[in-house]
């Protein structure tokens, strides 16, 4: 028998503040504890490593690529990104995330040496970059889904700041400097005048949000969920409520999926998905947040350019039993795989693979080697240039990390 390649894997929960109760745990079948429940990651970042069932003893998957980096990951993808290139997680976004941007790599790599110079840990509250790495990311929704998403087109944002009476004064300096004139007028306001201009519509929204009037497609449902759910109410209002009116509102529906590049400031709303992308943990936010944030940080790495979204359906592979999702990130790329009863799925790994079982059962069995059986919540790992197959009795519906083809 050859050497196995084919392994049992388990992430990593994450409790953050925004995430909901129910969803992972029932993904997962472990009891809830009364902590949100808000990602579960599965790769190799050393901040959260997923264990991998070698043996007699667990090992973290982080540890066992940098012992025998060739073999698990393939000697291209070792060579290109010296390590596993992607983190694979579930979310369920119960409240609003932070509205965020990640930085490209090059700058990245300056951020995480210049604050490594400084001495700041890496766990300390105010650092804004965890690692030398990009942050490109691809989400696929497992539910109804929804997320703001670059800046409007500019005949969208006029329209916004004509029809907001609040937003009256900021329109010539939209005329005047564009998004970035604006933005920064609104990132950089004293938080005085932040509370005297949106108070008005503070207070309009969140009695409309209170009353159930508004629609999801509307600014003024998010605006109005912040302010509800924040714990100073209108006291100190957050400014991350302008770009709630200043970015695009996305609604996806499962099976659909949106990619994110560095500098496309964005923000998870509600809903769960599945969630793909580069190694890394950097994120510059500016505002619906209690954590760090660096507005100088944040504006110097935002693109401030029109978006139109996009939203991706994937191409259909392997019979109809694969859908690929592709984005133009080189670092990773997720499919999902749905196959009815006695169906078979055959495929030659050519770089380290994670699959997570997201509904039914199913068996994969390596090439000359052992089955495993999976069930609903569970997870594997492939290492480089593995064969295997997958088989599922009822039915199975799989999510698949890996790396391009033309990465590799």
């Amino acid at each position: 028998m050859s050497e196995k390649k084919l392994f049992r894997l388990e992430g990593k929960v994450q409790n953050y503040a925004w995430g909901g109760y129910h969803y992972i745990p029932a993904l997962l079948g472990i009891p809830e504890n009364g902590k949100p429940s808000a990602e579960y990651w599965m790769g190799a970042h050393q901040s959260a490593p997923a264990v991998i069932a070698t043996g007699t003893q667990p090992s973290m998957l982080d540890q066992l690529v940098k012992a025998d980096p060739e073999h698990v990951l393939g000697p291209k993808v070792w060579k290109r990104f010296g390590e596993l290139p992607y983190l694979l997680k579930i979310l369920d976004v119960k409240d609003m995330l932070s509205i965020q941007v990640h930085p490209t790599k090059a700058e990245a790599e300056k951020g995480f040496a210049r604050e490594n110079e400084a001495g700041i840990p890496l766990n300390a509250p105010h650092r804004n970059y965890k690692d030398a790495n990009h942050k490109p990311e691809i989400m696929v929704a497992l539910s109804e889904f929804w997320l703001l998403h670059g800046f409007l087109p500019e005949d969208k944002l006029r329209k916004v700041l004509e029809s907001v009476k609040e937003f009256a004064s900021l329109a010539p300096i939209f005329e005047k400097e564009g998004y970035f004139g604006l933005y920064k007028a609104v990132m950089e306001m004293p938080q005085a005048e932040v509370n005297t201009m949106l108070r008005p519509l503070a207070e309009r929204v969140s009695a409309a949000y209170k009353d159930g009037n508004l629609a999801k497609s509307d600014p003024a449902f998010w605006a109005g969920r912040a302010i509800v759910n924040d714990p100073q109410g209108l006291e100190n209002l957050d400014r991350g409520i302008f770009s709630i009116y200043f970015f695009n509102i996305m609604e996806v529906h499962p099976g659909q999926a949106v990619f994110q590049d560095a500098g496309i400031p964005h923000a998870y709303l509600e809903g769960q998905n599945v969630e793909l992308m580069a190694n890394s943990d950097n994120v510059l936010r500016g505002g619906l947040t209690p954590k760090h944030i660096d507005v100088p940080e944040l504006l110097k790495h935002t693109r401030f350019e029109p978006v139109h979204p996009k939203i991706l359906s994937g191409e259909s592979v392997a019979g109809g039993l694969e859908t690929i999702y592709h984005s133009p990130a080189p670092d990773f790329v997720v499919s999902r795989i749905a196959m009815q009863n006695g169906q078979r799925y055959e495929h030659t790994s050519q770089a380290t693979e994670i699959m997570l079982v997201m509904e039914g059962a199913a068996e994969i069995t390596e090439a000359g080697g052992e089955t495993i059986s999976l069930q609903k919540g569970q997870a594997v790992v492939t290492y480089y240039n593995t064969a295997y197959s997958i088989v599922s009795k009822a039915g199975v519906v799989i999510f698949k990390a890996s790396v391009p083809v033309e990465s590799i």
